[in-house]
């Protein structure tokens, strides 16, 4: 039975769980969602079943919309994580239990309960009752029992997530074999990749209620499209470099882009991901008629030896300007690191921490091109759009942004009208931004902005400064969100300098990896800013230098120019109002201060007196992983 989801949508209060989820599952396939908690697998899944209800979209079993037939009606089998045997029955009963409700007649049920007792190897137990059973014997009673009727579709919510690895391992394989032996359209939800791959047909990967790529296990693992496809599937190095004259520049290192890579326009930025076991490490250079491209000499800085495997974490200075997407780089590392992976022969020859190595690449991936996210609220004032048009331009260009234009429609009926708006906005102010989406907003403005913000995963949120301050409610809306916001003056300049005001520590951390990304796209200098007490201790001073000596050196090997300041002042806010008017800087970034009570999600004062009093782009970013 063919499954069919479209525009498939499940909301808890704000939160959005499943986010226009489509897909579609082919007759007799093994299906995987594999997400991690709270990605809405198991939400799917529930409402593939009829146990909730969705919010928006349609589900199709065989060609029959069910998207509001209750459970019953939709000849779907469900199998749970924590058995749910019934306790008073034994296993005979458990397994006809569906059966017998349904007024199938006792011969019948008997030899259907035979059927399945042989085909999940349970013969010779059916007497027996659920305390007598190991854990991985009730989970085939719950399969045999979801089996009983034939159902058209089995579901499958983390079935072996309760037991231990060997007999896991075991049930897998026995779940395959039975799925192929009854050609039963399946549904497995999992957040266990070895288990995906060993089960699945194909596989769709979730990521907070987005469905992020759908493919079998070959093709995710060695061709996928995006960043977190690369590095939620399996290990790999992801890095982040640009195109030049038909070449991947990576720092100092060019490589060729592959015939079968999507194509890149020329400047704009390239992710290429090489898993683990596709780095070779050599103690000599590699000759260049070779068919490995070489990336340079590295120092090893961590040896991990495993049997059958050795694996390596190596230092690279020619990759100085490539941004490391996977592994992250460490705050104050200073050179971009690789993860290698020596099996067989290779592995018997040890590399001690400190040496020095040349590394160089079999294969590598080309990710499919994906800018940064970007909403622009627009207002209904032509010249504060223009003003802002300006700046978002520019961030999208520098980026490779996908820019979404939002506007809320006060009423139904203006609906068609806002988006007319939307779209001369576009013709006028971004006719060279290939990617541009428009959204209308419905309800009131903050709860047209909180649902937009909840469902759009956007990474940067650009909003006019007097537009944010009309009222106290947008700023919550933005605050609660965890999206960075750029709030932009009545005037913007291009920019080329950029002033990082960071607190010492975890929090200012978030500040320094986000507006070096932004400086590294906009080619800016930067220069860290800390403003500390008047009356600083020598402790609390250490501290603070270190944080932005660390600080220089991630920007460093982003290759962003920058410099620090330490500066004792009143208040935050005043030295950082003193610095933007001593010098030249066109944009300044710092963190959200974070809520005096958690349950209130409010910004101090400190954020909004700057945005409401420097006359500059201010970009707040929250605190993030």
């Amino acid at each position: 039975m063919t499954i069919i989801i479209s525009e498939l949508s499940k909301y808890y209060g704000d939160q959005v769980v499943v986010n226009k989820v489509s897909l579609t599952v082919e007759d007799g396939e093994m299906f995987v969602l594999l997400g991690s908690s709270g990605s809405g697998k198991s939400t799917i899944l529930r409402l593939i079943a009829g146990l909730i209800q969705p919010d928006n979209g349609r589900i199709e079993l065989h060609g029959r919309d069910v998207t509001y037939l209750p459970p019953q009606e939709r000849h779907v089998g469900f199998v749970f994580q924590n058995y749910s045997v019934f306790q008073h029955m034994n296993v005979a009963e458990n397994i006809a239990f569906g059966l017998r409700i349904r007024g199938v007649p006792v011969s019948e049920r008997q030899q259907r309960v035979a059927e399945l007792l042989e085909l999940v190897e349970l013969t010779g137990l059916g007497n027996r009752f659920a305390h007598q059973l190991s854990g991985g014997q009730q989970q085939r009673v719950a399969l045999a029992r979801a089996l009983a009727y034939r159902p058209a579709v089995l579901l499958l919510d983390e079935p072996f997530g309760a037991l231990d690895v060997k007999i896991r391992a075991q049930l897998r394989r026995r779940l395959r074999q039975i799925q192929r032996q009854l050609g039963t359209t399946t549904i497995v939800v999992t957040h266990d990749q070895e288990e995906a791959f060993e089960l699945a047909d194909r596989i769709a990967i979730l990521d907070r209620g987005d469905l992020i790529e759908i493919g079998t296990s070959e093709s995710l693992y060695h061709r996928p499209r995006t960043v977190f496809g690369a590095t939620f599937i399996g290990g790999g190095n992801v890095l982040a470099g640009r195109m030049e004259s038909g070449q991947i520049r990576l720092g100092s290192v060019q490589l060729p882009l592959p015939p079968e890579a999507p194509p890149h326009d020329d400047f704009a930025p390239v992710r290429i991901l090489f898993r683990p076991e596709m780095v070779q490490i050599s103690q000599r250079p590699f000759a260049a008629e070779s068919s490995i491209h070489n990336l340079g000499e590295g120092q090893v800085t961590e040896r991990v030896f495993a049997g059958a495997v050795q694996r390596l974490k190596v230092e690279l200075a020619s990759l100085q300007g490539t941004r490391p997407l996977a592994p992250r780089l460490d705050f104050g590392q200073n050179k971009t690191a690789v993860q290698c992976a020596l099996f067989g022969a290779e592995a018997t020859t040890l590399y001690p921490e400190e040496s020095v190595v040349w590394v160089g690449l079999t294969h590598y991936h080309v990710l499919d091109p994906s800018g940064m996210r970007i909403l622009w609220v627009t207002n209904n004032t032509p010249e504060t759009d223009k003003d802002t048009a300006v700046f978002t331009r520019q961030v999208a260009l520098a980026t490779g942004g996908r820019i979404t234009l939002f506007r809320v429609a006060p009423r139904p009926e203006e609906e068609p009208e806002v988006r007319q708006r939307l779209q001369q906005l576009q013709a006028q102010h971004l006719p060279d931004i290939p990617f541009v989406d428009h959204h209308v907003g419905r309800g009131t403005r903050v709860e047209a902005l909180q649902a937009e913000l909840a469902a759009g995963s956007y990474e940067l949120v650009i909003i006019n400064s007097a537009q944010a301050q009309a009222d106290d409610h947008t700023w919550q809306s933005l605050a609660g969100s965890g999206v960075p916001v750029l709030f932009t003056p009545p005037v913007t300049r291009p920019i080329q300098n950029i002033l990082i005001c960071t607190a010492a520590g975890e929090p200012g951390k978030s500040d320094v990896r986000f507006g070096g990304r932004l400086a590294r796209r906009l080619q800016a200098a930067v220069t860290l800013l800390h403003i500390s007490q008047n009356d600083l201790r020598p402790t609390e001073r250490d501290r603070v230098t270190v944080h932005m000596q660390q600080a220089q050196k991630l920007l460093s090997t982003l290759g962003v120019p920058a410099q620090y300041k330490i500066m004792p002042a009143d208040s935050p806010a005043a030295g950082i109002l003193q610095m933007v008017q001593a010098d030249d800087y066109h944009m300044v970034v710092m963190g959200a201060s974070a809520p005096p009570d958690p349950a209130q999600i409010l910004w101090d004062h400190l954020d909004r007196r700057l945005v409401t009093q420097c006359p500059r782009p201010i970009l707040i970013v929250p605190m993030m992983d």
